[in-house]
């Protein structure tokens, strides 16, 4: 992990893979753009799943005194924006992840990771179709 980003990045994505979100990269933007250090950016395998990884994620982070400053997009669970000022994470149903292709868009971003990523072995594999 980049020692300038903040040591909680972890439990962002702790909470993200707790409810088996897959393919979670973070992007280091605070270089790149004034509205957060960090883009957290993961996939759900069905709309359900999507509303499921950032409502656990809302329940998780809130036990360590993080709330959101806003939460957009859980009612439809194609794409799921929870901003916690410094760090945005990003919860996408798979096809509208590649649509917008985040990690295209911000290609200038460096890809960092955190121990809980680096103790996840499987966040790589694509689901089975």
């Amino acid at each position: 992990m980049s020692d300038d980003l903040d040591p909680s990045l972890d439990f962002y994505v702790k909470a993200a893979l707790g409810r088996k979100a897959f393919d979670l990269v973070i992007l280091n933007v605070r270089d790149l753009t004034s509205i957060a250090d960090a883009f957290i950016i993961c996939s759900g395998r069905s709309n359900r799943q999507v509303v499921a990884i950032a409502e656990f994620i809302q329940v998780e982070l809130k036990k360590h005194g993080i709330r959101p400053l806003s939460v957009e997009g859980k009612k439809e669970g194609h794409w799921v924006l929870l901003d916690y000022g410094h760090v945005i994470m990003h919860v996408f149903y798979e096809p509208i992840r590649n649509f917008y292709d985040l990690e295209g868009l911000w290609i200038d971003a460096k890809k960092i990771k955190t121990p809980s990523l680096i103790n996840a072995p499987d966040q790589n594999l694509k689901p089975d179709a």
